[in-house]
């Protein structure tokens, strides 16, 4: 099975920054595409950042647009999120997802693989 693994989510002050790590296990993921996305309580689970793993193409919310930075690493087949200028709005549960091939980033039903997710608090 297909195995990712969310760390570095916790609580930080708003303007604040935490960077998120996605760790794959046991698979090759050169023909993936790498997503992050956040649930607030009460809300809908929505994008956040993608990676296409060949290639390095990234797409963004535009309500993270300018603070976050999506990041990969081949030799450790790991993901990262670099968040900057936190805000409250900002806190959530942020899962990492895997989808194969082409799949349109900023959609949930092409990823096949989630992590069990991070919490972020944003405190004000």
């Amino acid at each position: 099975q297909v195995q990712l693994v969310e760390s570095g989510g916790g609580l930080v002050q708003a303007g604040g920054s935490l960077r998120l790590s996605c760790a794959a296990s046991g698979r090759t993921f050169s023909s993936y595409t790498m997503g992050w996305f956040r649930q607030a309580p009460g809300k809908e689970r929505e994008f956040v950042a993608a990676i296409r793993w060949s290639g390095g193409n990234t797409y963004y919310a535009d309500s993270v647009k300018g603070r976050f930075a999506i990041s990969r690493d081949n030799a450790k087949i790991t993901v990262y999120l670099q968040m900057n200028s936190l805000k409250p709005e900002d806190t959530a549960v942020y899962y990492c997802a895997a989808g194969r091939g082409l799949i349109i980033a900023a959609s949930q039903r092409g990823y096949d693989y989630w992590g069990q997710g991070t919490q972020v608090t944003v405190s004000s």
